[in-house]
């Protein structure tokens, strides 16, 4: 799917986005070259962030890849300031890179617990430092982190990514707050269930698992990446040039639904089934 986005919304920008070899991070890539921006996409294996390399190219926009770790401090510092360099300046920075898997909190290893964090929440404080001393000095850029719903709600099965994510709520809000005075916005999107391939192996596995969490969405489907990265792009552009240390919550509804006793219609009522 080609992206639709305002011509030259980010005509002249540079963009960062990490994990942007596939799902939503690809989306987000392609929506933000769409929309004018150059996009070095970011992530451990080369293959995948090619793929999303030459898909902007195809839609006529121009991107970069870029293989880091961003676990790796040495590495995320070498490979922001690189990006820097080449193009002269960083505007854009998205946080999307992640690690999650379902399992029960006791069962959970030291090196389980210690990978999600060292992702999420390590790897985007990296990136984040590395890119806003770019940012501050030109007094202009904005970081979208992507978090989910349950790093305020929580979700069992997930105690390492909600608290990664909760992590990285709390360090954005703080940071907007440091930064908004210097020109640099950070903000958090917290996508729903999104059909995604990497979603469904971590997640949703089954059928039977699928449908599980398809039924916990009162919009009664699952959110496209595309759909996730409008919103992103929104959060990133100058339209939201007055939002800092926020979260946009695109889940269908999934998190404001989570009641034990209901007389909601179910969605094969509502589809008169």
């Amino acid at each position: 799917m080609t992206p639709h986005a305002q011509p030259d919304e980010f005509a002249g920008q540079v963009a960062l986005v990490t994990g942007g070899g596939s799902g939503i991070g690809r989306a987000v890539a392609r929506r933000l070259a769409a929309g004018g921006a150059h996009v070095a996409v970011l992530g451990r294996r080369p293959e995948p962030l090619a793929e999303t390399v030459a898909l902007i190219g195809q839609d006529g926009g121009t991107a970069e890849a870029v293989t880091c770790d961003v676990r790796d401090v040495a590495a995320v510092d070498a490979a922001v300031d690189g990006v820097a360099a080449r193009h002269g300046r960083l505007d854009l920075l998205v946080n999307n890179a992640a690690g999650n898997f379902v399992v029960p909190g006791e069962e959970l290893s030291a090196n389980g617990w210690k990978a999600v964090i060292d992702i999420v929440l390590n790897g985007s404080f990296h990136l984040t430092r590395a890119a806003a001393r770019h940012m501050l000095p030109a007094r202009r850029g904005s970081v979208l982190n992507v978090i989910a719903g349950y790093a305020w709600h929580g979700h069992p099965g997930t105690v390492h990514s909600a608290a990664a994510k909760a992590g990285v709520l709390a360090m954005s809000r703080t940071l907007a707050v440091e930064w908004a005075a210097r020109g640099v916005r950070v903000n958090c999107i917290a996508p729903g269930p999104t059909e995604t391939e990497g979603a469904s192996a971590a997640l949703w596995p089954t059928d039977a698992a699928r449908q599980r969490v398809l039924a916990s969405v009162p919009a009664a489907r699952f959110a496209t990446p595309e759909e996730v990265a409008e919103s992103a792009v929104f959060l990133l552009s100058d339209r939201a040039g007055y939002v800092t240390g926020e979260v946009l919550v695109v889940d269908g509804g999934q998190w404001l639904g989570k009641s034990v006793y209901t007389t909601a219609v179910s969605s094969d009522e509502a589809a008169g089934a």
